[in-house]
């Protein structure tokens, strides 16, 4: 019984950890650039996380450009964050490595997008509403693949 709440306890730790340490720092548009590139020319095992990583670093960006009111690039954003999630999606099908990463990534930028839209005005919610159901899509799909695996 102490062998099984050592393990469990083992295991959480090591999850609250990498949940911890995830990054909200706002990216350059070098980063951002590099990260996509990175991800295109990844394997298809790594493109899974790194598309999670690359929808995350553009949903911390459409953030700062709502809190600034510059609408049009912020929806932009979205719309690249709609876009690298359908990649997210479409990647799925491929024995992906780091699923429950990216499905932990995944699960705080829904989080943050559903910050976002509490801040939100009534004129920008529509736009974020729908990449916020695309983004729960692609978890809800992440986490079934954590299971299968």
């Amino acid at each position: 019984m102490r062998f099984v709440l050592l393990i469990t306890t083992f295991l959480l730790s090591g999850i609250s950890a990498y949940a911890l340490a995830i990054d909200e720092r706002i990216p350059d548009a070098q980063t951002l650039l590099a990260l996509e590139s990175r991800a295109e020319q990844a394997v298809p095992k790594e493109q899974c996380f790194l598309y999670a990583e690359l929808v995350h670093s553009m949903t911390e960006l459409a953030g700062q450009q709502l809190a600034q009111g510059d609408l049009e690039q912020a929806s932009a954003t979205l719309r690249a964050v709609e876009q690298y999630s359908q990649r997210i999606h479409m990647g799925l099908a491929s024995n992906s490595k780091r699923l429950k990463n990216a499905e932990m990534l995944m699960r705080h930028t829904s989080f943050r997008l559903k910050e976002f839209l509490g801040g939100a005005s009534l004129e920008d919610r529509p736009g974020l509403e729908s990449t916020l159901r695309q983004l729960d899509r692609v978890e809800s799909e992440l986490m079934m693949q954590v299971f299968k695996h």
